[in-house]
């Protein structure tokens, strides 16, 4: 059999398990925003200007030297400015728009808020967005798009310290927003796994608590991952080009 074949199969089995779930809950990293062009977190060896990322996305970094964090951020949110959605986020608005916003949750590890700007409605963002800040003081949150910040931006109430209201290596994640993360994964009958390499915990643990429960997991990935042994159908290659197939297909 060709490989283009089996290929055709595999989606066509994805596209069946999605076609008769009554639930869906879709999660993506990291992969979904490179094929926009964004660096991934770890994108050159896990460096930025000599600096490990972990020295520069960490609360102790942040006390430490707070106008190197904002150096590594404010380049990110430069770079966020310079892309748009691709196929693979058009295709999940599609997907949403036909089974109804109540039977579609949509869990994201990236920050790059490119589903919200894609146009999905119920994006639960894990790891928070670059797009927000928070008071380091009073905890305010504010939507500041890509607007250029100063290095050092500081609140506008009571004049401390903003920080990305992003979930830095270290902290926890927003409870509220992992319960319905958790609860989306527990009450699924398909969890769609998209360009996330399956390490990063505790969102790694949510294909295991679908599966656990009954789910059938399909893992799209340009390559396999830590979750690839466990999957129903595992889909090689770009989202933004089987994302869009794998829709059509359930027609």
């Amino acid at each position: 059999m060709h490989q283009n074949e089996t290929i055709a199969d595999d989606l066509d089995r994805a596209a069946a398990i999605l076609r008769t779930a009554r639930n869906v809950a879709v999660m993506t990293g990291a992969g979904i925003s490179a094929e926009s062009g964004l660096a991934t977190f770890r994108g050159a060896g896990g460096l930025w200007e000599g600096h490990a990322v972990e020295e520069v996305a960490t609360p102790q970094a942040f006390r430490r030297d707070p106008s190197l964090v904002w150096r590594f951020y404010n380049a990110r949110r430069a770079n966020l400015a310079t892309v748009k959605p691709n196929p693979g986020h058009h295709a999940l608005v599609t997907l949403e728009k036909r089974l109804g916003e109540d039977r579609i949750t949509l869990i994201t590890q990236n920050v790059d808020g490119l589903h919200k700007a894609a146009g999905s409605r119920g994006v639960l963002e894990l790891h928070g967005s670059l797009l927000r800040v928070r008071c380091s003081g009073c905890g305010r949150i504010e939507e500041r798009g890509t607007e250029s910040l100063p290095d050092l931006p500081r609140c506008s109430e009571c004049q401390e310290l903003l920080r990305p209201d992003v979930v830095w290596f270290h902290e926890a994640l927003p409870e509220d927003v992992w319960q319905k993360a958790e609860s989306a994964a527990r009450s699924c009958q398909c969890f769609l796994v998209v360009g996330t390499s399956a390490i990063v915990y505790p969102a790694a643990g949510l294909i295991y608590l679908a599966r656990d429960r009954g789910a059938k997991v399909i893992e799209i990935n340009i390559a396999a991952t830590e979750a690839s042994g466990e999957v129903d159908v595992s889909l090689r290659g770009p989202s933004g080009t089987i994302l869009p197939e794998l829709i059509k297909r359930m027609e």
